[in-house]
């Protein structure tokens, strides 16, 4: 396995950004909107992206339980809940509007399945563990 960048987790994290934000976004550019909004006359586009968006959450968290572990995925989701409360006690983000903390729960969302997608690459950059699934390059 080759060692991952900063650029490859930045890759992983821009990738499941756009697969977040693609399913739901407070601006009203989602798919969720655009099924909401033509439930009545769906389209076979309407079916392709969701099949699309649904093949890359079912790989981005399949990835990122088989990295992570279910524990792990619990306390990392736990651990960045802490982050967003801690934001709100301090008073950086207001509970009056929905949209900044969807926002930011949504880009956390994104953080966490980037880094499950990583996870394997940085324990073993780290510890020198492998794991099962690595295949011997010599």
């Amino acid at each position: 396995m080759k060692p991952i960048s900063a650029a490859g987790v930045g890759i992983r994290f821009v990738f499941a950004l756009l697969l977040v934000f693609a399913t739901y976004n407070p601006s009203g550019y989602s798919y969720y909107h655009w099924l909401y909004a033509n439930w009545s006359a769906l389209t076979p586009y309407i079916a392709l992206a969701g099949l699309i968006l649904l093949i890359g959450w079912a790989i981005y968290v399949r990835a990122t339980l088989r990295s992570l572990g279910f524990v792990g995925l619990i306390l990392a989701g736990a651990f960045l809940a802490c982050l967003v409360w801690l934001l709100v006690y301090w008073g950086w983000i207001k509970l009056d509007k929905a949209g900044p903390i969807t926002w930011i729960s949504e880009i956390l969302v994104a953080a966490l399945l980037a880094a499950g997608m990583s996870w394997s690459h940085i324990r073993r950059a780290m510890s020198g563990q492998v794991d099962m699934d690595d295949v011997d390059e010599n």
